[in-house]
């Protein structure tokens, strides 16, 4: 019954547009087509005449615009040094989750032997959590995560304190790159389960009108933006 409401609610819609049913060999072409095509839609300007560190320099305006912070590194090396003088800024502890993603098996954690990692989804107790990112918007300062048994999305949500190693070539200009990114990587497999678009740490103004952080999610949002040649995937 609930299949035939709906085949009359969208028979109903056609007729109004004056087209005819879908079943029908010609009227199905245009959607197949589109689908097969992901042709994008209007692109603003604002991304298209910027080059690579254009939009670097884009993305983090974009994103320090909503609360989040940036510390830019000039290597690998250095991740995990910016990761605990964050902690040690923010007086949080020097305990983190990290995601199982072998995109963070780049970076030498060893040599801060003082952080405490565990690696795995995110449990209740855990304040901070580290994850990489797909991709990074530079339209408007957004983070692209995927999900996955090395990528747990508990991590982006859970912990107070999120914090994501980004690297430079992960940077885009609009959302129609990054899709295509990802329709890219995973041609002829299964998407993942979850795309997370993430701008800013959590925060809603349901009560009286004033903006609460972390609301339902991360109050605080920390990127690590690799930004020398480490930054540079082959």
């Amino acid at each position: 019954m609930m299949e035939d409401a709906r085949s009359q609610i969208l028979t109903g819609i056609r007729k109004s547009l004056k087209r005819g049913p879908l079943g029908e060999a010609a009227a199905a072409v245009g959607p197949a087509s589109r689908i097969a095509e992901h042709r994008p839609g209007l692109i603003p300007a604002r991304t298209t005449s910027l080059d690579r560190q254009g939009l670097r320099d884009l993305f983090v305006k974009m994103a320090e615009e909503v609360q989040t912070t940036v510390t830019r590194v000039a290597d690998a090396a250095a991740v995990p040094g910016a990761v605990a003088d964050y902690l040690a800024r923010h007086n949080l502890p020097a305990e983190i989750a990290m995601a199982p993603d072998p995109a963070l098996d780049a970076y030498p954690w060893a040599d801060r032997p003082l952080l405490r990692i565990r690696r795995g989804r995110a449990e209740d107790h855990d304040q901070v959590s580290v994850t990489a990112a797909f991709a990074a918007i530079a339209e408007t300062g957004t983070l692209m995560l995927t999900s996955g048994h090395d990528r747990p999305t508990t991590l982006n949500l859970m912990p107070d304190t999120h914090i994501v190693v980004l690297r430079a070539d992960q940077v885009v200009g609009p959302y129609e790159t990054a899709w295509a990114r990802l329709r890219a990587q995973y041609e002829g497999n299964a998407m993942p389960r979850t795309v997370n678009f993430i701008t800013g740490p959590s925060r809603t103004g349901d009560i009286e009108q004033r903006i609460q952080l972390g609301a339902h999610g991360p109050r605080r949002l920390h990127i690590v933006l690799v930004d020398g040649p480490d930054g540079e995937a082959a």
